[in-house]
């Protein structure tokens, strides 16, 4: 795994409310064609917000049990391959699978683990565009 966080998402109360609270603070909007998510560019990550419940069903699992925060982490990767070489590694270490790598419905590949504390990373390739470092991109 590479040392960087791609993405922090947010799971949110109220996607509307939240949306406006960050443009208020002045961080750039992605232009992205979507009611259900919103994306901030970070300067070098992203921040993402998504409903609470649309996050814990992605992940699956339930936010409202005390071991489990409202946010993920995610590590963004260039292939399908790499999830998966990724995810080998996590559980290596140590880490516990939530959902196995497999193809989502907004037409990319991702699965989740957490660490030893339980925060809940995602491993995501996402075909529709990139996120991390440029020399890594390999759409």
């Amino acid at each position: 795994m590479e040392p960087r966080i791609s993405l922090i998402t947010l799971g949110v109360n109220d996607l509307t409310e939240s949306i406006g609270f960050y443009q208020q603070l002045g961080l750039p909007r992605y232009d992205f064609d979507s009611d259900a998510v919103a994306f901030f560019d970070l300067q070098g990550s992203w921040l993402g917000l998504y409903p609470k419940r649309a996050l814990g069903e992605d992940a699956g699992v339930e936010f409202g049990r005390a071991d489990k925060s409202p946010f993920t982490l995610a590590h963004n990767l260039s292939s399908r391959e790499a999830v998966d070489r990724v995810m080998a590694e996590a559980l290596s270490a140590g880490a516990t699978l939530i959902k196995p790598p497999q193809e989502t419905f907004w037409g990319g590949y991702s699965g989740y683990f957490s660490d030893p504390d339980g925060f809940l990373w995602e491993l995501a390739h996402v075909p529709h565009f990139w996120i991390g470092p440029e020399e890594n991109k390999r759409l």
